[in-house]
């Protein structure tokens, strides 16, 4: 079944049964609820507190002595999703790659994977604030994350500075 057919089904439901339907959504799905929250309430900067949390738990966790890269770019996808504004997303971003350089000058070298999603963030960041004509609010932001990395092996600050060349001359 596709949309299509969702849609189809939906306008044959009068205003309550959709209503219903949407207060039983929000009753056992998290994201619909974060969602249908966002949507009534759209308070932009405590949903990025919340996911600015998320980020900085996946270098640092609560819990346990692992980090996982993958929450934190789970987060940046789930605050994208909520169609907050661009300058908001583009500054999550670059507090990941902040906190990554961060988490690496506190423990000292990672791994290429963990270097490789740190830069890809920095560069779908520096795209988007492209995109969106902002990229002169955060020159000395992505300027730090490159200066903050030198010394730092597995080619992590050569690849930053690429990126941040690329966009800033």
């Amino acid at each position: 079944m596709g949309l299509t057919d969702i849609k189809k089904e939906l306008r044959k439901l009068d205003k309550e049964k959709l209503v219903d339907l949407i207060a039983d959504l929000y009753k056992k799905n998290k994201s619909v609820k974060e969602l249908l929250d966002f949507y009534v309430n759209p308070n932009e900067k405590e949903i990025f507190l919340k996911y600015k949390d998320k980020v900085y738990e996946a270098f640092y966790p609560k819990r346990g002595d692992r980090f996982k890269l993958s929450d934190g770019k789970k987060a940046i996808s789930d605050f994208k999703k909520l169609e907050a504004s661009k300058e908001l997303l583009s500054e999550l971003m670059l507090f990941y790659a902040e906190t990554g350089v961060e988490f690496t000058n506190e423990f000292g070298d990672i791994d290429e994977p963990f270097y490789n999603s740190v830069v890809s963030v920095y560069s779908n960041a520096l795209t988007l604030m492209h995109k969106e004509n902002i990229l002169d609010k955060f020159a000395d932001r992505a300027k730090k994350i490159v200066d903050d990395t030198s010394g730092i092996g597995w080619g992590f600050h050569d690849e930053l500075g690429d990126v941040y060349y690329e966009f800033y001359n």
